[in-house]
């Protein structure tokens, strides 16, 4: 038996999965101490769609996907879609041989060494405490603009502008969400059915209503149109420029699936669970971009002026402007819930990835080992979900006192994060099976072909998007030193993470020269 046909069988025992003391000495993987099948199939894919947020990714989204290339804003969230299918894929086959909470740090260090998977770890975690924030603050803004269209007080909804009030409330907010958090997956899986229920619920509602008002001829719907097959083209958007800006705005939309894969220690069926529900959280997903994105577009048109989705005026918002014309002024508030819901649902399940990262980067001695603790009553990464949490408060607080340039910016450079680590996985998964890719049809498609072709495209995309940032006008218009902020702040991050690396790499040898978790050993080693 090769190292890479090491899988185990029935009846095996499994030596680095759970082992007494959580180590495994021969460098494959390792037990946390989680708490295992706490997550069935169904409730791993609703963590999936949860963390996505996926009418939050709507309303923020729509105005701006229309406003780059107008109609055919349903063809670019078919082109998202794809390289991020087929990285799921990629995320599948891992997950089976090595169902790891680490998920992509730990993949990318079995199939390229330390360094490589250490960077990979920090793209994630990085790229999650910035969404984190930005989730917070969304989710605050929100609930202070249902207050106010609940008591029907303008002064009420006025509080958000307020920072001190503003920055009270999205502290609680992320406390509340960590808390839960630290209460396991029973805890996080119950809130979110009622979320997720209720988001799409919601968004299934207004679809229909919209189709319903499309070419009605009213005043707010002077610019609806008739549904063209060419809205499915994506060889129709006017300029590569464009696609580009497009398809990278419909990459972040889907992020968030792999949460799925990142629980997969506490998911009934590790092995198998994580991937299939990720696949279904995706196919969902997709299922409610295009219906809403169709409804829409035939209900007010992609143009810039009245309710078209790329006024300037409306698009940060698209659903703010939207909830009254389309479902009156009674129905219209459950899209205001349905926001609030949203955004708050993906800041509680957001920690998830971020905790289990940053706990097996100190099981395998990565980071601290006091990251490793485990709460012993929920078997949760307590002290990584606390500081995760605390991180995301001062950042958020920070960037808002600072400058909201700055944290606009941020926001912008987490297209960046996402392609980086997502890039490195899909590479990781065609080099880790490299030895298998002549054994069947089957394993040179899903294990090469599909996670190349995924890596490429975000590395694509990576490189686009790191060019565009050069120009001060990307993102806030903001620049140093003539070079635009959302380039120094992408870049400054990864390389923030390089120093960390060093760091570590002093306080930790072991870990860095492949004596912990290494490429050469099987990843799942069975027992005799």
């Amino acid at each position: 038996m090769t190292q890479l046909d090491a899988r185990p069988q029935a009846g095996d025992t499994v030596r680095g999965s759970t082992p007494a003391d959580g180590r495994d000495g021969d460098g494959g993987v390792r037990g946390k101490g989680l708490g295992g099948n706490s997550v069935g199939l169904m409730g791993s894919a609703v963590i999936g769609v949860s963390t996505v947020a996926p009418v939050y990714c709507l309303t923020s989204t729509l105005g701006s996907t229309a406003g780059e290339v107008g109609v055919q804003m349903p063809a670019v969230f078919l082109a998202g879609f794809l390289p991020m299918l087929l990285v799921a894929f990629a995320y599948r086959e891992l997950n089976k041989v090595m169902p790891d909470c680490g998920t992509s740090f730990t993949w990318t260090v079995k199939a390229f060494g330390p360094r490589v998977g250490w960077m990979c770890g920090w793209g994630l975690v990085i790229a999650t405490i910035i969404v984190l924030s930005n989730l917070a603050g969304v989710a605050t803004s929100f609930f202070w603009l249902l207050a106010g269209e609940v008591t029907g007080s303008p002064w009420v909804a006025a509080l958000d502008d307020n920072k001190l009030v503003h920055i009270g409330t999205c502290l609680v907010l992320i406390a509340a969400a960590t808390a839960i958090s630290y209460r396991g997956m029973t805890a996080t899986k119950g809130i979110q059915y009622a979320l997720v229920g209720l988001q799409l619920a919601v968004l299934a509602l207004f679809v229909a209503m919209a189709l319903s008002k499309a070419g009605s001829g009213g005043a707010d719907f002077a610019t609806s149109l008739d549904f063209s097959w060419s809205w499915l083209n994506p060889f129709a958007v006017q300029s590569f420029a464009a696609f580009t800006a497009g398809l990278s705005l419909s990459i972040f939309m889907f992020w968030g699936w792999d949460t799925c894969l990142t629980a997969n220690e506490e998911t009934t069926g590790s092995d198998k669970t994580p991937g299939r529900a990720a696949l279904i959280a995706m196919v969902v997903l997709v299922g409610a971009y295009l219906a809403t994105a169709v409804a829409a577009q035939m209900a007010v048109g992609s143009g810039t002026t009245g309710l078209g989705l790329a006024n300037p005026d409306t698009g940060e918002n698209v659903f703010a402007a939207l909830a009254g014309p389309v479902m009156g002024s009674g129905l219209g508030v459950l899209l205001f819930v349905a926001v609030l819901a949203s955004a708050a649902a993906s800041l509680q399940t957001t920690f998830i990835p971020v905790a289990r990262t940053v706990l097996a980067m100190s099981a395998y001695e990565a980071m601290p080992a006091s990251y490793a603790k485990v709460h012993p009553r929920f078997r949760t990464p307590g002290r990584a979900t606390v500081v995760a949490g605390i991180g995301t408060g001062v950042f958020y607080t920070v960037m808002t006192l600072v400058s909201e340039h700055v944290l606009i910016d941020t926001i912008y450079a987490l297209g960046l994060m996402i392609c980086f680590y997502y890039a490195l996985t899909a590479f990781a998964c065609a080099w880790y099976f490299r030895a298998e890719l002549r054994r069947s049809t089957r394993d040179l498609v899903f294990k090469g072909i599909f996670p190349a072709v995924g890596g490429l495209l975000l590395a694509a995309v990576f490189g686009k998007t790191l060019y565009d940032m050069w120009d001060p006008a990307y993102g806030s218009g903001s620049s140093v030193f003539g070079v635009g902020s959302v380039f120094v702040i992408g870049v400054g991050l990864l390389l923030l993470g390089v120093v960390l690396m060093v760091a570590m790499e002093r306080r930790s040898p072991a870990f860095f020269r492949g004596q912990v978790l290494t490429k050469e050993t099987p990843a799942l080693v069975v027992e005799d």
